[in-house]
């Protein structure tokens, strides 16, 4: 499934060359999803309240080991449709800023990657 095409840096919606919406297309759009997912936190998405990580109780003050880390992010990624495997990569941990990789494999064996911060 496409979806809406954000900018890597703002995590922003960004446009074409001719100033539309930018629609990413699978299998880019499964790793911008994952990406989106790893940055959500569990209860967040209102429609879905299973969705996210959770960030309040297993996170935030809890100083948690970098597996536990890279167990949560890619069981988020798992929750996105047709996303079949996933492996998380940390680029840098600076105060508490984490910026990472999330790498998938859907269903059709494609595998795409989408970086991700979280703050």
């Amino acid at each position: 499934m496409d979806t809406l095409l954000l900018d890597t840096q703002t995590w922003d919606l960004a446009v074409d060359a001719i100033g539309n919406i930018a629609v990413a297309t699978v299998p880019y759009a499964r790793a911008q999803d994952a990406a989106s997912n790893i940055r959500t936190f569990a209860g967040e998405p209102y429609y879905d309240t299973t969705l996210g990580v959770p960030y309040w109780e297993q996170v935030l003050g809890k100083a948690p080991p970098i597996s536990l880390m890279k167990s949560l992010w890619n069981s988020a990624a798992l929750e996105v449709p047709g996303v079949v495997g996933a492996r998380t990569f940390i680029d840098s941990w600076e105060d508490r800023t984490v910026t990472g990789q999330v790498q998938v494999t859907d269903d059709a064996g494609a595998i795409a990657a989408a970086g991700f911060t979280t703050t």
